[in-house]
């Protein structure tokens, strides 16, 4: 084999590795088990990863951008007890609005501090992460919540319910997937984010307003997070404190899976769905083969490592660093 054709398949696996790696993982989960590529295997996949995936749509705005947010697990914990808790109280129509008012105002406090302020994401976020989750213990008093009367609210149609055969949460991961990825590359908004994240000081002097788009980036993700704080309160009409302790990593891996850079600049919501698949898929065929759950964060890592990797090699062109 010659040099340039190890530089072109380095290249290839540098930029098309995961899908690879994806579709090997599906023709050996599909051999390993006839049940992994059926219908109601497939859609039982898709529900399961709504709420991992709309969340990872609002944090591609921000890792475009140029940033981070690994605030998002303890948010969602947050978003989800809020609106538990005020169902009972004021009522579905009402809790809703109040706690995705309650939820942007925390997105708002993160990007007034990353965007305005300019602190490091990754400080800021982290501090939010325990400051959220220290929130949420706060305001549930460190107790579970759930619904009084479960069987006489409508609350439950995000979570459980189905049109046209298709359930809700897919439909409503779909439907903010397109909307999202309209915005993201069809409008000036979308250019800015891409710009900031590319070169912020060139954004700059192009007469791009940087802290306002990172401030937007922000509420955008918060209001994600609060779309999945809504499908998972609906989905069990009850839930633990820390519900999303943990989800951050897994988001953010389904992010750098898309093809988003840590660097920023690059990355679409489309690729952001597929990153979303390939984890509900292979955490779906893990368990089908008769692995232990918890096998699946050893995977989740390994999966970080190699999508991290291969963000590097993409933007170097060849997998290895030309010093080794």
């Amino acid at each position: 084999m010659t040099a340039l054709s190890r530089e072109r398949i380095g290249t290839l696996l540098a930029r098309q590795g995961i899908l690879i790696a994806f579709a090997i993982f599906i023709i050996a989960f599909t051999l390993a088990n006839p049940k992994f590529l059926t219908v109601d295997n497939v859609f039982s996949v898709i529900r399961s990863s709504a709420i991992l995936g709309v969340m990872a749509l609002g944090v591609t705005f921000v890792v475009i951008s140029g940033n981070l947010d690994l605030s998002v697990g303890s948010m969602m914990s947050f978003s989800t007890i809020v609106v538990l808790d005020l169902h009972d109280k004021i009522g579905p129509l009402l809790a809703i609005p109040a706690m995705f008012a309650m939820t942007l105002a925390l997105g708002a406090l993160i990007g007034l501090l990353v965007g305005y302020l300019k602190l490091n994401s990754l400080i800021v976020t982290l501090g939010m992460l325990s400051a959220i989750h220290g929130l949420t213990l706060t305001y549930s008093g460190g107790k579970n919540m759930d619904i009084a009367d479960k069987e006489g609210t409508w609350f439950s149609v995000f979570g459980q319910g189905t049109a046209l055969g298709v359930p809700v949460p897919i439909l409503m991961f779909l439907a903010l997937a397109a909307l999202l990825g309209i915005v993201l590359a069809k409008t000036p908004f979308g250019r800015k984010v891409y710009a900031v994240g590319g070169n912020g000081t060139a954004a700059t002097f192009a007469g791009i307003r940087r802290a306002r788009t990172v401030f937007t980036c922000y509420l955008i993700s918060a209001g994600c997070v609060a779309t999945a704080g809504l499908i998972q309160a609906s989905r069990s009409l009850g839930s633990q404190n820390t519900v999303g302790q943990g989800l951050e990593l897994e988001v953010l891996a389904a992010v750098i899976l898309g093809g988003a850079s840590l660097m920023g600049g690059s990355g679409t919501v489309f690729k952001t769905v597929i990153g979303v698949l390939i984890l509900g898929f292979i955490q779906n065929g893990l368990l089908l083969m008769g692995l232990q759950f918890y096998v699946q964060f050893v995977v989740t890592w390994i999966i970080i490592i190699l999508a991290v990797w291969l963000d590097i090699a993409a933007k170097r062109g060849r997998l290895w660093s030309p010093i080794a």
